[in-house]
């Protein structure tokens, strides 16, 4: 069903508040995952019970601290549990698909509330923007009705943001759909008949704008993309992989934020890489000089192969870099040309196999014959 939430005084974060505020109050869930403002500023994710505390709820913030598919996992893949609702942008929401399919999460008992994603900042900017005051939630949340979609002026979203062409929520059990609204009058949503009788919601439809700004804000970014893309091919074809992760201090961020990087025992954090000093000193002899820390290639390549038909481009292993390294850029370019080959789209869909677990007798026939 499609409905709207009333928004009164055009205070739009203060009707979704009312509105999870309401999901807990009737029953719907037992628990809600949302993110939270704290009194410094930033946005954490919490898993809330009290609706009383729902007023520093944000679930529209501009910020992306982490991916909260990851904690998703954490509070339901294993039994006992309440039923939970979790808030997800649609990166996160694809991410959540993916870890389903691992088995790092499960949708039993979990109410998705998805959420369209107007671009995010990384979190020293946006601390930087709130204490400046210029976090202007109205301001916004405007340009969804629109799709001109753009940071404060001296300021810019994340790298992933910028060229992220799935930005609207799909497959959510309740879709908090923002693009083509004026969310100063109303929120449009979209979720079950059941649900909505449950909330005492009745039918009611939009402007019909959303499928317009969509295409239009999915345009804008899928040229910034393929941009992009051709950049940084043209940096892997010149430097090589080796090149362009030179600066790589093998600090392990990029993997402990990515959301499908899930083995409970990583080689990399094995003592299978602190090699003793006789050896670093053998390499230096034979080479005349050996980087490091060693073994920062065999690193990325490794995740690469392990999750790169997995990666829907949050960008969280950019945005932990500490040495600015377009980590995300070279996992989505060269997860694009993956994927194609497969025909798989992470994230679409709970239901649709993982390739590299899938057995098909006929698969790649025609590059044998040939």
């Amino acid at each position: 069903m499609r409905t709207v939430i009333p928004v009164e005084n055009g205070d739009a974060l203060a009707a979704a508040r009312g509105f999870l505020r309401q999901l807990l109050e009737a029953g719907v869930v037992e628990a809600l995952l949302v993110p939270m403002e704290t009194p410094s500023g930033t946005i954490t994710p919490a898993l809330v019970t009290d609706p009383d505390l729902l007023a520093a709820a944000n679930p529209f913030a501009p910020v992306m601290g982490l991916n909260a598919a990851r904690v998703v996992g954490h509070v339901s893949v294993r039994e006992p549990r309440g039923k939970i609702g979790a808030v997800l942008r649609s990166c996160e929401l694809r991410a959540l698909v993916e870890l389903v399919k691992l088995r790092q999460a499960s949708l039993d008992d979990l109410v998705t509330i998805g959420v369209d994603c107007l671009g995010t900042y990384d979190v020293p900017v946006y601390v930087e923007l709130h204490g400046q005051g210029q976090v202007d939630m109205a301001a916004y949340l405007a340009t969804a009705q629109s799709g001109d979609l753009s940071p404060v002026e001296g300021y810019a979203f994340r790298d992933a943001c910028e060229m992220c062409e799935k930005p609207q929520v799909e497959n959510a059990d309740i879709a908090l759909e923002l693009f083509g609204a004026d969310l100063g009058a109303g929120i449009p949503i979209t979720l079950s008949d059941e649900l909505a009788e449950q909330l005492g919601f009745a039918p009611q439809e939009g402007d019909g704008r959303r499928a317009e700004v969509v295409e239009k804000v999915v345009a804008a970014r899928t040229q910034v993309r393929d941009e992009r893309f051709g950049d940084i091919r043209q940096r892997l074809d010149e430097e090589g992989i080796e090149g362009v992760f030179a600066a790589c201090v093998r600090c392990h961020n990029c993997m402990t934020v990515c959301p499908i990087c899930y083995c409970k025992t990583c080689l990399f954090k094995s003592p299978v890489f602190d090699h003793e000093p006789a050896q670093y000193m053998n390499w230096a002899r034979r080479k005349g000089a050996t980087r490091l820390p060693a073994d920062t290639m065999l690193f990325h390549l490794t995740r690469l192969n392990h999750m790169v038909l997995s990666c829907i481009g949050c960008g969280m292993c950019t945005s932990a870099c500490p040495t600015n390294l377009p980590v995300g850029r070279v996992f989505r370019a060269i997860g694009q040309q993956v994927q194609a080959v497969f025909e798989y789209v992470p994230g679409r869909d709970v239901e649709e196999p993982l390739p590299l677990v899938t057995f098909r007798e006929d698969e790649w026939m025609e590059v044998g014959e040939e």
